[in-house]
């Protein structure tokens, strides 16, 4: 059977939508729908003032959430893997690492990281419109924040001094992949209406999706998606150099669709600030979750989910379960009212920048170690979990003492 696929932008009423969104198959055709409910105007989303200033604790609690594997939860769960020696844990491990081809746990850390970061860019933007501030000053602070996280990227990488090209690379730390993916964002919210957000976000995923599958590589051919052969790879080879950060990482042609995982947070942050109602706004996150796993799964088999070459496909696919876990932080956290149990990752989350760096800087777990290295040694197997809890719990402490001491890092 031959399947062919559609993207329909809905404008009507959300429970219409549902009931379209539930016959998916007519006429071998497979409808791809991204639904914008009237309540949801075309023209640039306006924000209401009181939803501006509500800090939505669920966003917070998220970002928390997602910087908890990325400086040391990760690690603390392979631990406890490994020193348990229990067989329902033992593959745990493998959901920490990145695979080619196969899309893991650890494959959904950085995509939400670029997501959370498009999620609150509609009301940051919209909060300094409101204080009086023209384009000319926003496009400064885009600048100024691009450049700082592109220095703060040099660092967390360790080629901040370096003049070697090979060592430098441009782009080779997630630092750097939010900073492109911000500063284009920043450009479609400011020039843009929202219709042509969408259409240019979804011409962004196929130009990439067309560039890999039709431009043939010299002396190979066109549409190969190895990790020592591809399109993205041959482009970085030939401008920065042979070099490998990693198991088959790309950089430049993946500019693109970094672009595109800011996006979705975009998207999904006009659906948090719209005046809709709160349980309208669950739903419409989790069904455009839905929607956008399904459009990538279906996708994928054209083309590849592979997060080594942040595929088209990829970007969907993560994007979805992002939009999913909005909508659950959001139902539980702001919805529902039990925030408690957030509060340890809201900490985090609100010096995700900080603590990023900072991870990367230092090494805790040598911190750690000065207050339980001895202690570690006699509880054999389980010495490196102990090593592992220490310095998360350092960390956690040291971001509670800013928070205690209301001290944020912005940029």
């Amino acid at each position: 059977m031959i399947l062919k696929a559609s993207i329909v932008i809905w404008k009507g009423d959300l429970k219409e939508f549902i009931k379209a969104y539930f016959v998916p198959f007519q006429h071998n055709y497979i409808f791809i729908i991204l639904c914008m409910p009237n309540e949801m105007k075309t023209e640039n989303i306006k924000i209401q003032p009181e939803i501006a200033e509500k800090r939505l604790v669920s966003v917070d609690a998220l970002r928390g959430f997602d910087m908890f594997w990325i400086i040391g939860g990760s690690q603390l769960m392979v631990a406890l893997a490994n020193s348990s020696g229990l067989d329902i844990l033992q593959n745990i491990p493998l959901h920490f690492d990145h695979t080619w081809g196969e899309f893991r746990f650890y494959d959904l850390i950085m995509p939400l990281f670029l997501f959370i970061v498009g999620v609150v860019m509609p009301v940051a933007f919209s909060k300094r419109r409101a204080r009086g501030e023209n384009k000319h000053k926003l496009y400064l602070h885009i600048i100024k924040r691009v450049i700082i996280l592109y220095i703060l990227g040099l660092v967390s990488s360790g080629h901040l001094l370096s003049f070697d090209i090979s060592k430098i690379h441009l782009w080779t730390d997630t630092l750097h992949a939010i900073a492109m993916g911000y500063l284009v964002s920043s450009i479609l919210i400011l020039e843009f209406k929202l219709q042509w957000q969408v259409v240019i976000t979804g011409f962004f995923l196929l130009l990439y999706w067309g560039l890999m599958a039709l431009i043939p590589i010299p002396g190979h051919g066109a549409g190969i998606y190895q990790p020592e052969l591809n399109l993205a790879l041959y482009v970085d080879d030939a401008v920065l150099g042979h070099f490998q950060e990693g198991f088959g990482w790309t950089y430049i042609l993946t500019n693109l669709t970094f672009v595109c995982s800011v996006m979705l947070g975009v998207f999904a942050g006009y659906m948090l600030q719209s005046d809709l109602p709160p349980m309208r706004k669950v739903a419409l996150l989790a069904i455009t979750g839905i929607a956008c796993v399904l459009a990538g799964r279906i996708w994928g088999i054209w083309f590849p989910i592979i997060h080594h070459l942040w595929t088209s496909s990829m970007v969907l696919y993560a994007g979805g379960f992002c939009f999913l876990l909005l909508s659950m932080f959001y139902l539980v956290i702001d919805v529902w009212g039990y925030k408690k149990w957030a509060f340890v990752f809201v900490v985090i989350g609100m010096n995700a920048i900080a603590v990023y760096v900072g991870t990367r800087i230092f090494d805790f777990k040598l911190v750690g170690n000065v207050f339980v290295g001895g202690l570690a040694v006699y509880f054999g197997e389980w010495g490196d979990f102990i090593q592992a809890l220490a310095a998360v719990v350092i960390i956690w402490l040291l971001l509670y003492w800013m928070y205690r001491k209301k001290t944020f890092i912005k940029i």
